[in-house]
C-alpha cells in the first residue's frame, strides 16, 4: 500500500514539475507578449507572419498586437504610424523592452536624438541587442558624450562583426578627442571589414592632411573616389588637396564635380606669346565651356568614368537628351558606381518608352545606392503599371522608408492593399495619407468604403462627410453615405443629402425621384407629389416617377388622377409589373362606367354594401331582404 501511495505522490510531483496545466487558463495577452519578444529571432519570413497572426488573434487590443502593427507599418515605410503603434504598445506594457528599442531606432532615424537615447537606454536595461547599442552610440557621439558612445560601440561590436560603421564611429571619436593613431587603427580595421568604406578612406585622408602628409592624403582620397565617385564632399576634399599641391587645373575640375566651380587663373603670357593670333573664334557659352573642359579632360584621361558622368549631367540639364543618353551609356559601360547615372539613364529610356531598359537602369541605380528614393519610386510605378503589384509594394515601401511624407505614394500603396483584400494594411496606409493630407477627398471616400465593409458605420459616415466637404458633387460618396444611413435608419439625414443633391443638380430627374420617395416614406405627401411632378417635367416618360406618383394618388384617394398617371407609366414602360397591379386594384375598387343589367337576370345587379341574402326561389330569380 505504501508503495502505491509513494508512486501516486511521485506521479503527482512529475505532473506539476513538467508544467501540466490542470486546466487552469493562461493569460493570452502575456503569451502574445512572450511571442512578440521572440519575433526578432525568426529568420523564416513565413514563420514570422504566422507568429504575428497568432499574436493579433490571441490579444487583438493588447500591447503585443500594437507591436506587430508597428512592425508591419515599419516594413511598408509608414514611420510615423509605426511610432504611434510602438507608443501605444508601451502605454499598455511600459516595460516591453523590444517596443522601446524599436521606437528608439525610429526616433534616431528622424533625428530625434534626445527621445532616441531615452528609449534605447531603457530597452538596453532589459535586453542586449547589438543594433540598439550601435545606434545609441551614434546618437551619443553626435551629442559629444564620447565616453558613453565608445562603451556602446564596444558592446555592439561582438554582435555585429561585419558592420564597418562601428569602427568608423569609434575612429571618429578618437580623431575628435586628439588620438589620431588610435583613429587610424580603427579606420584600417573598418577597411578590413569593408574595403569599400569611403568614410574610412576620407577619415584617414583627413588625419594625414592634419599631419602634413599631402601625398598620403591624396592617395586615400583617390581610393575613396573609386568607391564613391558621386560624393561631393569627397570631390571638394580632392580639390583642396590638389590646390595644396599647386595643380589648379585638377583643383578646378574636382571643385566643379563637387558643385563649387573655381576659376582657373591664367599665367601671364610672354611678349612672344602675345603676337597677333588667328582670328578669334566665337565665344563659347557657359555650358559649352564646361563641355569643352570635360572633353579635354577625357582626351587626357580616356578612362575617366566621372568625366562621362558629368558630361551626361550637363547635356541633360541643357535639354540635349540624345547626347546625355550616349554619355550615360559610356559611363555605365565603364561600370560607374554613381547611382544618378543609372537613374537619369532610366528616365531618358522612359521618355523613349523603352521600359525594359528603364527597369534595368533603375535596378542598377538602386544597387549602387539603396537610398535612391526616386529610383525606387520609378521602378514601383513601372511595376504597378504592369500589374506586378507585389513588386510595386516592395519598391513603394522602400521609397516611403526614405521619404515618408509622401501622401500620393501612401495612397497608391493603400489602393494596392485594398485591391488585394489586405484591409488592415490598406486602412493604415489610407490613415497615413490623411495624416499628411487630411482633406484628400479620394482617400476619405475610399477609406470610408473599407470601414463600411467592416461594419464600422460611424467611421464610414465621418469619412464620407469629409469627402463631401471637399467636393460637394462627389456623387459616389453621396450615394454610399445614403446607403449607410439607410442601414442605420437615419431618414432625416437621407432627406438632407437628397435635398443637397437636388440643389447641386436641379435638372437631374433621378435626384427629384429619390427625394420624392423619401418624402413619400415620411408621409410628407404634398412635398412628395411636387417632387415627383418635377421629375416628370424633366423627363415626361419617367416610368418610375409616374408609377410612384400614381401610387401616391391612390394612397391619398385621388383615384381618377391615379388611373391617368399609372396609364402613362404603363405606356412609358409596359414591363413594369407594379403598375399593372396598381391599375387592376383601381378597376376593382372604382369603375366610372355603371354595369348594364343583362336580360333574363332582372333581379341581379350590383351588390348592395348592406348585408343581403339571395332568395332560395331560383325559378323567379328574385332576391329577398331580411327584415
Amino acid at each position: 500500500m505504501k508503495n502505491i501511495q509513494s508512486y501516486l505522490m511521485l506521479a503527482s510531483a512529475a505532473l506539476f514539475l513538467t508544467g501540466f496545466s490542470w486546466g487552469f487558463p493562461s493569460d493570452p495577452c502575456n503569451e502574445a507578449l512572450e511571442t512578440a519578444d521572440k519575433l526578432s529571432t525568426y529568420n523564416d519570413e513565413v514563420r514570422m507572419r504566422q507568429a504575428e497572426a497568432k499574436i493579433t488573434t490571441q490579444c487583438p487590443d493588447g500591447a503585443a498586437a500594437h507591436f506587430v502593427t508597428a512592425l508591419q507599418q515599419e516594413r511598408v515605410g509608414n514611420v510615423d504610424t509605426a511610432i504611434e503603434e510602438y507608443q501605444r504598445a508601451l502605454k499598455l506594457a511600459p516595460s516591453f523592452a523590444r517596443a522601446s528599442g524599436n521606437l528608439g531606432l525610429l526616433y534616431a532615424r528622424k533625428g530625434m536624438n534626445d527621445e532616441a537615447s531615452v528609449e534605447l537606454t531603457k530597452s538596453l536595461s532589459s535586453v542586449h541587442e547589438p543594433v540598439y547599442h550601435k545606434v545609441l552610440a551614434q546618437v551619443l557621439a553626435t551629442q559629444r558624450v564620447y565616453s558613453l558612445a565608445l562603451y556602446h560601440f564596444g558592446e555592439a561590436a561582438p554582435g555585429l562583426p561585419r558592420d564597418a560603421a562601428i569602427p568608423v564611429g569609434q575612429a571618429e571619436i578618437y580623431a575628435a578627442t586628439g588620438r589620431p593613431e588610435k583613429a587610424l587603427e580603427e579606420y584600417n580595421r573598418a577597411l578590413t571589414i569593408d574595403p569599400g568604406s569611403a568614410q574610412a578612406y576620407m577619415g584617414i585622408s583627413s588625419i594625414n592632411l592634419k599631419q602634413g602628409k599631402i601625398d598620403a592624403a591624396l592617395e586615400s582620397l583617390k581610393k575613396a573616389e573609386q568607391v564613391a565617385p558621386q560624393d561631393r564632399p569627397l570631390h571638394l576634399m580632392l580639390a583642396d588637396v590638389y590646390e595644396k599641391k599647386g595643380d589648379s587645373k585638377m583643383a578646378a575640375y574636382h571643385a566643379l564635380l563637387g558643385g563649387k566651380p573655381r576659376v582657373v587663373q591664367e599665367t601671364p603670357k610672354s611678349p612672344a606669346e602675345t603676337a597677333p593670333a588667328a582670328p578669334a573664334q566665337p565665344e563659347l557659352s557657359g555650358v559649352d565651356k564646361e563641355i569643352s573642359l570635360l572633353k579635354n579632360m577625357m582626351k587626357e584621361h580616356p578612362e575617366d568614368t566621372e568625366a562621362y558622368e558629368k558630361l551626361g549631367h550637363i547635356y541633360r540639364l541643357a535639354g540635349r537628351d540624345g547626347d546625355a543618353l550616349e554619355a550615360y551609356r559610356e559611363a555605365a559601360h565603364r561600370n560607374s558606381a554613381n547611382s544618378d547615372v543609372y537613374l537619369n539613364l532610366g528616365i531618358l529610356y522612359e521618355k523613349k518608352s523603352q521600359l525594359d531598359e528603364a527597369v534595368v537602369a533603375y535596378k542598377r541605380a538602386v544597387k549602387a545606392n539603396p537610398a535612391s528614393s526616386e529610383a525606387h519610386l520609378r521602378l514601383g510605378d513601372i511595376r504597378f503599371s504592369r500589374g506586378l503589384y507585389q513588386e510595386a509594394v516592395e519598391q513603394y515601401s522602400e521609397f516611403l522608408k526614405l521619404r515618408p511624407e509622401s501622401p500620393d505614394i501612401h495612397l497608391k500603396l493603400a489602393r494596392i492593399f485594398a485591391k488585394s483584400k489586405e484591409t488592415g494594411l490598406a486602412l493604415s496606409s489610407y490613415n497615413s495619407v490623411l495624416a499628411y493630407s487630411p482633406h484628400d477627398g479620394d482617400a476619405n471616400r475610399e477609406i470610408a468604403a473599407l470601414y463600411a465593409q467592416k461594419g464600422d458605420n460611424d467611421k464610414a459616415i465621418s469619412h464620407y462627410r469629409k469627402a463631401l466637404a471637399v467636393k460637394k458633387d462627389d456623387s459616389e460618396a453621396r450615394t454610399a453615405l445614403i446607403s449607410v444611413y439607410v442601414k442605420n435608419k437615419q431618414y432625416d439625414e437621407i432627406t438632407q443629402l437628397l435635398k443637397e443633391a437636388v440643389e447641386l443638380n436641379p435638372d437631374d430627374p433621378v435626384n427629384h425621384y429619390k427625394l420624392g420617395l423619401m418624402y413619400d416614406f415620411k408621409k410628407e405627401y404634398d412635398n412628395a407629389i411636387a417632387t415627383y411632378k418635377r421629375a416628370i417635367e424633366l423627363k415626361p416618360d419617367n416610368a418610375r416617377a409616374l408609377n410612384a406618383l400614381g401610387r401616391l394618388y391612390m394612397k391619398t384617394g385621388r383615384l381618377s388622377e391615379a388611373k391617368a398617371t399609372l396609364e402613362a407609366a404603363k405606356k412609358a414602360d409596359p414591363t413594369m409589373e407594379e403598375t399593372a397591379v396598381l391599375l387592376n386594384n383601381i378597376r376593382d375598387e372604382f369603375n366610372p362606367e355603371p354595369r348594364k343589367i343583362t336580360k333574363g337576370k332582372k333581379g341581379k345587379g350590383k351588390k348592395s354594401k348592406k348585408s343581403t341574402k339571395k332568395s332560395k326561389n331560383k325559378k323567379t330569380g328574385k332576391s329577398t331582404k331580411k327584415r
